[in-house]
Formats: structure tokens, C-alpha cells, sequence
């Protein structure tokens, strides 16, 4: 193995930048992705989410399910080279039933980068992942998309943001005109006007200012008095009462940069593109049980955030991400695998545009590496050096509020639905639950969101060849129990509600409602009933 110099993995890890891409569904995310890719040089067609007829999709929306909707369902790893930079992408599904792996993929982001549409301002669901970022202290930088449309007025967003999700907003640049028909942006920054432009130039040209601010005559000249006028009004105000840059306040997630702009016509991304490599900060330290993790620190260690299997369904193969923490990462190197003592040769390590991949030989702390799974990585393992023994901090679970009964409709694909069961159970696509004297023909599906019902479904029957019946049941909620001499066997009276054990035999109740879960829960003050399972051999409350 390659001995690297401390300057060496020092250059390395600054030219990092991994991040996630978070917003409500349809606020453009996907399509953001795609430019950024081509700004990159990474594609060179940007494939529409919106042009199904024309049979183009986005890079980052790989499964035919997400191609069939326009939406995507699984988080995708996107990597390029970029003005010096090493850029790595984490596209995150939208929707709110995929919060689970949008969550997980947030534990091996840097920074965020939140998409609000200018039409709807800031959304539920953006609420809620700003919220994980804040928990996090993960850096956000916004992106207003869609100023092609008529919207709310960057005034407006601004409060709202400040509102809403309680954190100031310093906008970069600033939209020239009236809604919907606005003639570009003003960078703040360079004190340029960033035009539209629909011709050959990826939709913007700029126009550098000799005077160095907005009052420049030439300006004036080519916006026309009253919209150059509203334009110095504005950027006046901005000056003198909003909120001063500080980029320290923006790297402890007090402050996000404001950008304005068009990801389907493609006007100000380049500018962001360029400006957030700029301002957002390099692989940071991770938590662990021997304390922070240095990205510099020369000893090898990583984490799994994501499973996937199927990615090339004619090789039928299963990877494992993990996120680089420190040191470098080097093929065919040994490292022990904490969960199962073990340790393992990483052979074939693949780095992604969406589902394409090729191998590589070597990668650095931020980067996100695939790994051939046999099926021995779970989601939150740690990988390290030989010699080191750390866990890195656990990942959030959320409890299911929905459940169903799944079995083949064929029992001669029994075998084949096992297969798929488990493995999309491993994926965290679903949680797993059986009956704790039932057989492998049945089980027990809980999820958070009616779609991953339908996802689970759609991908047994194109990926497995099995065909299932899903039969809804009527509980609400699970609960893990914990308590002496508790399994799933115990004798306990739940009121005709259900006792199931989890895919590690650990039991689990689940109730029909909040009445009954408050009864069972008085009648047996011995057992602790938890939203999730804990690591250990003891629960705390």
C-alpha cells in the first residue's frame, strides 16, 4: 500500500465538496441535478424529467419505476470534476414517504443546498429536512428556482425563510424586473447584471461593471430607467438593513447564502454552481465512540449510509455506499468491518454518474465509494484500519405507520420472494416483521408512506420475477419492547393487537391506536414500549 504525504491527503480533502440536494417534491431538485451534471461536463444533454415523451430522464432518476412517475424514489450518488473541485452529489428523493433514506443520505452530506420554488415559497416536507440539517449543523445554501414563472417577491421569501425556518437569509444576487418576467440577476458579489439570454449560452450572459456598483450608466442603459431605478432601490435596502455576510455564521448553519434563479432554462446555475463551491466547506469531522474523526487523520475509516440492490439488474449485484471519514482509500486494501468482527478486501470499489460506474484505484475523505455486497453490510456499519475499533454515531430510524401482509401468489417463487423480501428489507426500503412461529411464505411489511407500498411491490415483481398479494392491516403504530425476559414469545396481553418479532428477533407490538398502545402501556409499567430499536442490551427512555 501507497504511503501518502500529510500535504498530500491535506490538498486532497479541501478539494472535496459533497453534498446534498433537499426541497419539497416538484421544486425542481431533480432537474437542478441535471444542470449542475452539465455544467460539470458530466452529461452533455440534460434529459428533462418533464419530456417522457421524447423518452429522456434525468441522469440521477436511474429506476424505470422513477422514470414512469417523473419522480424520484431512491437517493443517487453523482460525482464529477469541476474548476479544481472533486464533487459529489447526493440526489435525495423528494417525496415524503422516502424521508428515511433522504434522512440517511444527510449523514454523509457536508452541506445541503435547499431548492425553494419562487411560486410556493417554503413547503412541508423542506421544513422538515431543514430541520434534520439544522440537528445536524449541516451548512444550507438556497436556491430560489423557477424565476422564469410568475412568484412571491425575494422580499417575501426572505421573511419566510426567517420565519419559518428561523434562520437569515444573505441573498448572492438579486432578480432584475417584475415577476415572471424578470431579465436576470444582479450579482452581488462581482457587481455584475447576469442576463437571460435564450440563445446558444445556456441561458445567461453577464455584463461586468466598469464602476464596480449598480449605479453604473451602462446599466441603466440597457435595463431602461424605472426597472434599473427599482433595481437600485432594492439593492440600496439590501445594503443598509439586511443581513451582513459572515461566513462563519453560514459554515454553523446560522445563515444561507440566498441564490435566484432558473434550473429548467438553465439562467444562474453556473453562477451557483461556481459561488457554492466557493463558500461551502470541505469533508468535515464525524462522530464516533472514540470521539471526532479528523478527515485528515491518516488512518482509514468509513461509514455505510446506503444499500442498493439491483443497481444493473443483469448482473443482479448489490452495493453498499460508504462515505470516506478519513485517510485514504486505496483498492484491494484490508480494513476491519466493526459489525462483523471480521476483516475484508475491498476489491472492486466503483465510483457513479446515477446507475453507470466505473472501478477506481484510489479515493479520499468526502468521497462516496461502492462496494461489492455479499450481503454482509448493514446500513451504519464502520469501516476502519486494522487495529482501530470506532463506531461511528447511528443513523436515525423511523417508525413505520403502516403495515401490510405480503406473500407470493405463486408458492413455487418462494424462493425468490424470500430473496427479495430480505434484500429490499436490508436496502431500508421497507421494515421487516414476521410472526414469531410463522414461516418465510408471510410476512409482515411496515413503512412510513403509502408510496414505498406500492415501490416494494413494483420492484419484487421486476426485480425478483415474483408476483404478491399486500393485504393492508389496520395498525397504526410499532413498538419495540424491552424489559427482563421480554421476547416475542412472552406472554403479553395487548388487547387483541399484535406481537411480532423484527428481523434481528427483537419484539415488536403493534397497536390499532393511541388508546390502546396507552392501555397496554399502563397494564405493564415493567416493559419499556420504544418508537425504535436500540443498540445494547439495555433501553433508555
Amino acid at each position: 500500500m501507497s504511503v501518502t504525504s500529510d500535504a498530500s491527503l491535506g490538498n486532497e480533502i479541501l478539494k472535496r465538496r459533497t453534498f446534498a440536494i433537499i426541497s419539497h417534491p416538484d421544486a425542481g431538485k431533480t432537474t437542478l441535478t441535471e444542470k449542475l451534471l452539465l455544467y460539470g461536463g458530466a452529461i452533455r444533454l440534460a434529459g428533462s424529467v418533464k419530456s417522457r415523451k421524447a423518452q429522456k430522464h434525468a441522469v440521477s432518476d436511474w429506476m424505470e419505476i422513477e422514470k414512469q412517475r417523473g419522480i424520484s424514489v431512491t437517493s443517487s450518488v453523482l460525482q464529477f470534476d469541476y474548476n479544481g473541485f472533486r464533487v459529489n452529489i447526493l440526489d435525495t428523493p423528494g417525496h415524503q414517504d422516502f424521508s428515511e433514506d433522504t434522512y440517511r443520505t444527510l449523514m454523509a452530506a457536508d452541506s445541503a443546498v435547499m431548492l425553494i420554488d419562487v411560486a410556493k415559497g417554503v413547503e412541508p416536507q423542506t421544513i422538515k429536512l431543514f430541520k434534520v440539517c439544522k440537528q445536524r449543523g449541516i451548512p444550507i445554501f438556497t436556491f430560489v428556482n423557477k424565476l422564469d414563472r410568475h412568484g412571491k417577491t425575494p422580499f417575501e421569501l426572505m421573511e419566510e425563510i426567517e420565519k419559518v425556518l428561523g434562520i437569515h437569509s444573505y441573498p448572492m444576487n438579486w432578480p432584475i424586473g417584475i415577476s415572471g418576467e424578470y431579465k436576470g440577476v444582479y450579482n452581488r458579489n462581482l457587481s455584475q447584471i447576469e442576463l437571460f439570454n435564450t440563445g446558444g449560452t445556456h441561458g445567461q450572459w453577464a455584463l461586468p461593471s466598469t464602476l464596480g456598483n449598480v449605479n453604473d450608466p451602462a446599466f441603466r442603459e440597457i435595463l431602461g430607467e424605472d426597472i434599473h431605478q427599482s433595481l437600485c432601490n432594492d439593492i440600496d435596502l439590501l445594503d443598509t438593513a439586511g443581513e451582513a455576510f459572515d461566513i462563519k455564521k453560514v459554515i454553523a448553519g446560522e445563515l444561507t447564502p440566498l441564490f435566484f434563479g432558473s434550473a429548467m432554462t438553465n439562467f444562474g446555475v453556473r453562477p451557483f454552481l461556481e459561488e457554492f463551491l466557493r463558500l461551502s466547506p470541505a469533508p468535515s469531522p464525524r462522530k464516533s465512540s472514540a470521539g471526532e474523526i479528523l478527515p485528515d487523520n491518516k488512518s482509514f475509516s468509513a461509514f455505510v449510509f446506503k444499500i442498493q440492490a439491483n443497481m444493473n439488474p443483469a448482473h443482479r449485484d448489490r452495493l453498499a455506499f460508504i462515505r470516506i471519514c478519513s485517510g485514504k482509500f486505496e483498492r484491494n486494501m484490508n480494513v476491519y468491518h466493526l459489525q462483523s468482527g471480521k476483516t475484508i478486501k475491498l476489491s472492486q470499489p466503483q465510483q457513479f454518474m446515477a446507475q453507470e460506474r466505473e472501478i477506481i484505484d484510489e479515493a479520499y475523505p468526502g468521497d462516496i465509494v461502492g462496494l461489492f455486497d455479499p450481503g454482509i453490510f448493514g446500513i451504519g456499519d464502520t469501516l476502519c484500519s486494522e487495529g482501530r475499533k470506532i463506531r461511528f454515531e447511528d443513523f436515525p430510524v423511523f417508525p413505520p405507520e403502516q403495515f401490510a401482509r405480503v406473500q407470493p401468489k405463486d408458492s413455487m417463487k418462494r424462493k425468490q420472494f424470500v430473496k427479495g423480501v430480505t434484500e429490499l428489507t436490508q436496502e431500508g426500503a421497507v421494515q421487516l416483521f414476521r410472526l414469531p412461529e410463522g414461516g418465510y411464505d408471510s410476512f409482515i411489511i411496515g413503512v412510513v408512506g403509502t408510496l414505498q407500498f406500492e415501490v416494494f411491490e413494483y420492484r419484487l415483481k421486476n426485480e425478483y420475477g415474483v408476483d404478491i398479494s399486500l393485504q393492508r392491516l389496520p395498525y397504526i403504530m410499532a413498538r419495540w419492547l424491552y424489559g427482563e425476559n421480554i421476547t416475542a414469545t412472552s406472554k403479553i396481553d395487548l388487547q387483541g393487537d399484535l406481537l411480532l418479532q423484527d428481523g434481528a428477533e427483537r419484539p415488536v407490538a403493534l397497536f390499532r391506536s393511541e388508546w390502546a398502545f396507552r392501555y397496554v402501556t399502563e397494564k405493564n409499567p415493567r416493559i419499556q414500549f420504544l418508537a425504535m430499536p436500540v443498540r445494547g442490551e439495555s433501553a433508555e427512555k
